[in-house]
């Protein structure tokens, strides 16, 4: 869990401290106050980038060469603290410190701070390019087959040095013999893992789902392998041979797989309402995120980044997503307009901590007009950083 957060000179928010975390935190405020700035920057301690696009110059708050956030995080079972920090400058470069060490690989931070974000790009599971659906499912076989990883980096490899190949004007038989092979090797395993992945995943989808909107019968989630499901990828790759010469790619394997959700047969990118799409992305979130905590013995759950749920939803099912959050026992960063579209959702028993955001500041809901924010508190980790 996420105990302590410092930001400094993201978009607004010049310099804000949040210490004592609770695992449920409401951001309430208006548009363009500061509220999604604070989910960026715990993205930040996870991902080492923002979850918008666009370039680190926009995310820098104007006229400051970089930005910084820290934070202090309490593992599974309260084994001690851990501080980590990320700083990105206008330049492109990018420090990591985990446990007060430089980091080099993304993956480290990925391991430590897993995330799920539900934002309005969210809907891009249902509605956009195959890219997001495969960045979806890597996600959660990253987190639960160590394996993946270096496979996942091997297959890259191979892929670029074949492409590479199949590019050039004079092409050497047993050259790219050697890389297909080698391609079609690491791409089996790539598809194995996913395949396995989620195949746990669906039923666990489909049971959050007829909780989340029981009327939404016949909601399937299917999976696309990326070439005909009766061959081995060293069959395709080979029937499909020729097409590459001439194209100048590799145009089927891993890199082309995708995940469908289909409601009673069809798409439900194209048959679902908006609110309804909605419910279906969050219960895509929720399994991954309970998949991830039966699997994973040193994460107890993932932290949820959820940005202005209230939208789209009604207050009933919004409830029902705060059940299913609490639940999972996941540490929640959630953002609304107003304190009351979210402060009474919650179970019985659960205390939000509650956040009032204005014109970049922020302050406890429960102390009014005491700002959080400062830059009273300097860690050694920002410092040194």
């Amino acid at each position: 869990m996420l105990t302590q957060l410092q930001i400094h000179h993201i978009r607004n928010l010049e310099q804000i401290t949040l210490q004592d975390l609770a695992r449920i935190n409401i951001f309430f405020g208006a548009n363009g106050s500061g509220k999604t700035s604070v989910l960026e920057a715990v993205h930040m301690l996870g991902m080492a980038r923002s979850f918008r696009q666009g370039a680190t110059r926009s995310l820098i708050t104007h006229g400051k060469q970089d930005c910084t956030v820290y934070g202090a995080t309490t593992p599974s079972g309260n084994r001690g603290r851990v501080p980590v920090a990320v700083q990105r400058s206008l330049s492109g470069e990018v420090q990591i410190k985990l446990r007060g060490q430089a980091v080099r690989s993304v993956a480290e931070l990925l391991e430590h701070l897993p995330l799920q974000v539900i934002n309005a790009a969210s809907f891009d599971l249902l509605t956009g390019a195959p890219s997001a659906r495969r960045q979806f499912l890597n996600w959660g076989v990253f987190h639960v087959e160590q394996r993946f990883f270096a496979e996942w980096q091997r297959f890259q490899r191979c892929l670029k040095q074949r492409n590479k190949l199949l590019r050039h004007g004079k092409l050497v038989p047993s050259e790219l013999s050697v890389w297909t092979r080698d391609l079609a090797a690491s791409g089996e395993r790539i598809h194995e893992f996913r395949l396995r992945y989620f195949e746990a995943l669906a039923p666990s989808f489909r049971a959050i789902m007829e909780r989340l909107a029981p009327s939404l019968g016949g909601l399937e989630l299917r999976y696309r392998k990326g070439w005909e499901k009766s061959l081995s990828y060293r069959e395709a790759l080979e029937v499909g041979a020729q097409a590459d010469i001439e194209q100048g790619y590799t145009h089927i394997g891993p890199q082309r797989a995708d995940i469908k959700v289909t409601a009673k047969g069809y798409s439900a990118a194209e048959t679902l309402s908006r609110g309804q799409q909605k419910l279906v992305v969050c219960g895509l979130k929720l399994a991954q995120g309970q998949l991830m905590s039966l699997i994973r013995e040193d994460v107890s759950a993932c932290v949820y980044l959820v940005d202005d749920l209230p939208a789209e939803l009604d207050a009933r099912h919004c409830a029902l997503v705060c059940e299913a959050l609490e639940e999972l026992q996941a540490q929640v960063f959630i953002t609304c307009v107003a304190k009351s579209d979210l402060e009474g959702l919650w179970p019985a028993g659960v205390a939000p901590a509650m956040f009032h955001v204005e014109h970049g500041g922020v302050h406890s809901a429960a102390i009014p007009e005491i700002e959080v924010g400062g830059a009273e508190i300097a860690t050694r980790e920002h410092q040194d950083l």
